[in-house]
């Protein structure tokens, strides 16, 4: 592989430092379109050899000669910069080491051994070749120096203009001389013909003459100059016009998109410092083009001499390049921060606006003021389409809505931020259908209004927020966060607000899905878990699930079968839980979660007893559940699912410690040796608490599998009881109540559990005094016993 193409594909600080090896001394442009000829030739020279000198300015004629024919081949509209670039470098070559070559190839050695170095440097820390990112950072490379070019031509053109300006005084000046000769004449004329006067006749006229000839001249050269201003201008703002293109278009426009993505919980490298730096630059180019268009348009009127047959392009040029400047002005007045894409009304939020060249326009000496309102999805559609914003209409009220922009000498950003909104009321639109109030979607609309240039140019700019799900109640989240992440992730740039897709790939799902867990809980889903949840979410069993497409239905509107929840209120509670309770465990892998109960079943059946994993209930959104395999028989057991609930009571870890017959994590992990460091820490001989009273100890027991206070009650295996057990070792246990009844659907009915009670079989249920409840027969079965 080439020296070059190795180094085009460095990244991070070895990019960066490439960056700043080549500069003006030798532009990066010559190192690119020249690496073959460069790579070859100049490991032939020693340029701290001076017997090389003579061969040295041999190499560098030919050098010279294979730069200006490398720009000559430069024939397409795209490749005008890179021409221009290798033109004005193979000029300044000559100028400067044309005495000294040796020089010039001291530098590209220089060059070309730090490229060296940090490849292998590179390749030994196993970066390896990883062109991702790198493409960012030439794509910022490009655009700089393309900036510096234009900035180069715009000082070319106004020297031009001065040049133009002081041959048009000239020509003023020449001008005025033979008017006074033709008044002369004009005078002589009506004289009396004395030998004198046709003297002096002849003498003016022939002055006339060369004065007439080198007005002509003149002349001839004004309109040289005007038509080639012109055309310069014309061309400095149409490539200007790519260019800004090329800024808002591709390198914003991706910037709002991974600012959309990170809504779902997506990487943001945000880069808007630098977009700013370049649409600043674009701002004072355009800037200073439009006013020498004006300069150039003002000298024209006042010369009043038009070639004939060709078309003033002046007054054309001037609309273009402002519609530039009013383009780059209302496409960077920007959302930073975004609002709550989940909003509940009532309740405090906050956003970021930001002018990215208002400081080179001078916004900033008289700042404007930002309102923010609430539109519905058709409201802005209308506004996209009509491109004004309508007087009065909302859908909805807020609080401290309106803020002026300020700027920020430590940052060089023109903002304002809004701290202290409330949405107060919400106007909803009639339901259609299935829809809910969560599948509707708002948009925050930020708008101002600002002139520059002295009142010159009073542009009117808005920006919309990435869509909003309004909320009532805490309830409506889930489904709420269903509509947002749905939108995020598969929206199309430029759509009609707020369409999304009807269907999309599974690839695109998992994606989704995957880069919103990594988000919420720090580890991302393998492929395993990734095919439980296909397998979830198309409510069966496929080959290959990559080349199936989910509905939204399927996603978040039809229930999972035999449940009354859908597949994304399950992920949302399993994804909630794990963030709040799980997340270290689950990091360190110790939770397997996403696996079915007949598969953990099949897991367990062959290893020893006492072996338990952990995995997300299938019947209990945001519950877990510890599968273990126990007894003589190896029989595999279901613990009732933890929820949220239970572990702000007692930890996972610490209620896998309570539970003496969980002996190792599934497939053979000491227990202690995984979960030890989750262990709450505990003092025995803890003092009493202030009242006097001594603080109680939540323990986790299950009857019937030893251990523990209460063993001796024959329990069903598959419930947990919460011990309570005072921290003085003096004290004699004692059961509390149960937190919640253990029993739920599908488990031993009361007649079963009557039945499996000792001290009560010659109870007859039936005859059961009226209020007792099953609580009131535990205790007193409890009293019996002591």
């Amino acid at each position: 592989m080439a020296l070059w193409t190795k180094t085009q594909n460095l990244q991070g600080e070895a990019l960066q430092q490439i960056r700043a090896l080549y500069g003006e001394h030798f532009p990066i442009e010559v190192r690119h379109f020249l690496a073959p000829w460069i790579e070859e030739k100049i490991n032939d020279i020693n340029p701290d050899n001076q017997q090389h000198e003579h061969f040295a300015h041999n190499l560098f004629t030919s050098f010279l000669q294979e730069l200006e024919t490398k720009a000559s081949t430069f024939v397409t509209e795209e490749l005008f910069l890179s021409k221009l670039k290798l033109a004005e470098a193979a000029k300044m070559f000559r100028q400067r080491y044309c005495q000294n070559p040796l020089s010039l190839f001291r530098i590209i050695k220089h060059c070309l051994d730090t490229e060296m170095r940090l490849i292998h440097e590179g390749e030994v820390m196993g970066l390896g070749i990883m062109p991702t990112g790198v493409v960012a950072d030439i794509t910022a490379v490009e655009i700089m120096q393309q900036l510096e070019l234009f900035r180069s031509r715009t000082q070319m053109t106004s020297e031009d203009l001065r040049k133009l300006e002081q041959e048009q005084e000239s020509f003023a000046l020449h001008y005025h001389e033979c008017n006074k000769l033709n008044a002369h004449l004009t005078h002589l004329q009506g004289s009396p013909q004395n030998p004198q006067n046709v003297e002096a006749e002849k003498r003016i006229r022939k002055q006339k003459e060369m004065f007439d000839q080198v007005l002509n001249q003149k002349v001839a050269s004004l309109m040289q100059l005007q038509m080639a201003l012109a055309d310069k201008l014309k061309e400095t703002v149409t490539h200007l016009s790519t260019l800004q293109s090329r800024i808002l278009d591709d390198e914003l426009i991706r910037w709002k998109r991974d600012q959309q993505l990170a809504g779902n919980g997506a990487k943001f490298n945000s880069n808007l410092d630098t977009i700013q730096e370049w649409c600043e630059s674009l701002a004072e180019i355009i800037w200073l083009n439009r006013q020498q268009i004006k300069e150039a348009d003002r000298l024209k009127q006042k010369l009043g001499i038009n070639p004939p047959g060709t078309p003033d392009i002046l007054p054309n040029l001037s609309v273009q390049v402002t519609q530039l400047l009013s383009s780059l002005v209302t496409s960077t007045f920007i959302i930073e921060k975004q609002p709550p894409q989940v909003m509940k009304t009532n309740t405090r939020f906050t956003s970021t606006v930001r002018l990215l060249v208002g400081v080179k326009l001078n916004v900033n000496m008289n700042p404007p003021v930002v309102k923010v309102t609430i539109n519905s999805e058709s409201q802005a559609n209308a506004l996209l389409k009509n491109d004004k914003i309508g007087k009065g209409e909302a859908s909805g009220e807020i609080l401290n809505n309106t803020g002026t922009m300020e700027y920020h000498q430590a940052t060089r950003q023109l903002s304002v931020s809004f701290r202290n909104m409330q949405l107060k009321k919400i106007k909803r639109a009639e339901k259609k259908g299935t829809e809910s109030v969560m599948d509707e979607k708002f948009s925050l609309l930020f708008s101002s209004q600002f002139s520059i240039g002295g009142g010159e140019l009073v542009f009117q700019v808005w920006t919309l927020s990435l869509p909003v799900v309004v909320i009532v109640h805490g309830n409506q989240e889930p489904h709420a966060w269903a509509t947002v992440t749905w939108d995020n992730a598969f929206s199309e740039p430029g759509r009609v607000p707020f369409a999304v897709p009807e269907k999309v790939s599974w690839v695109q799902v998992a994606e989704a899905l995957n880069i919103k867990f990594t988000a919420a809980t720090g580890r991302p889903l393998s492929e395993d878990n990734l095919r439980f949840l296909a397998e979830k979410a198309f409510r069966a069993q496929h080959t290959d699930y990559n080349s199936l497409s989910l509905s939204w239905s399927q996603f978040c509107k039809e229930p999972l079968p035999e449940r009354n929840f859908t597949f994304w209120e399950w992920f949302y509670a399993v994804m909630k839980l794990t963030r709040e309770h799980l997340k270290g465990p689950w990091m360190d892998g110790l939770i397997m979660g996403f696996v079915r109960k007949r598969q953990a079943e099949e897991m367990l059946s062959s290893c020893a007893s006492g072996t338990f994993l952990l995995r997300f209930s299938d019947s209990e959104p945001g519950g877990v559940t510890i599968a273990w395999v126990g007894g003589e028989s190896s029989e595999v057991f279901m613990l009732q699912p933890f929820t949220s609930k239970d572990f702000t009571i007692r930890s996972l870890a610490d209620r896998i410690s309570d539970l003496p017959h969980l002996v190792n994590l599934y497939p053979d992990i000491c227990k202690v040796t995984a979960f030890s460091k989750y262990y709450t820490p505990f003092t025995e001989n803890q003092p009493t608490s202030n009242n006097g009273y001594v603080k109680p100890l939540l323990v986790t027991h299950i009857p019937g599998m030893g251990g523990q206070p209460g063993s001796n009650i024959n329990s069903y295996p598959n419930t947990p009881q919460t011990m309570f057990q005072p921290q003085s070792p003096d004290t004699a246990s004692v059961m509390s109540d149960p937190v919640s009844y253990p029993y739920g659907p599908g488990d031993m009915d009361y007649n079963e559990f009557m039945s499996n009670l000792p001290a009560f079989d010659e109870v007859n249920v039936d005859q059961l005094p009226g209020g007792l409840n099953f609580f009131d027969l535990m205790s007193q079965y409890q009293n019996s016993q002591t």
